[in-house]
């Protein structure tokens, strides 16, 4: 039987890893986690912010 991890305890094997955060609001993130509290604050290094950029098209029509 597997066992379960506590969300704390699953962040804890994150540490030293690369991870991707995504904040509310839409924004992300990438880096590898040095670290984070009780209240999961990171500390990331090495961190790329990611973005998608929005392509917007104007049509117009002359008569």
């Amino acid at each position: 039987m597997a066992s379960q991890l506590l969300p704390l305890e699953l962040i804890d094997k994150c540490v030293g890893s690369r991870i991707w955060v995504i904040m509310k609001g839409d924004k992300e993130f990438s880096g590898t986690l040095v670290g984070f509290d009780d209240y999961v604050n990171m500390v990331l290094e090495d961190v790329t912010e990611l973005y998608e950029q929005h392509l917007h098209y104007c049509f117009s029509s002359t008569g």
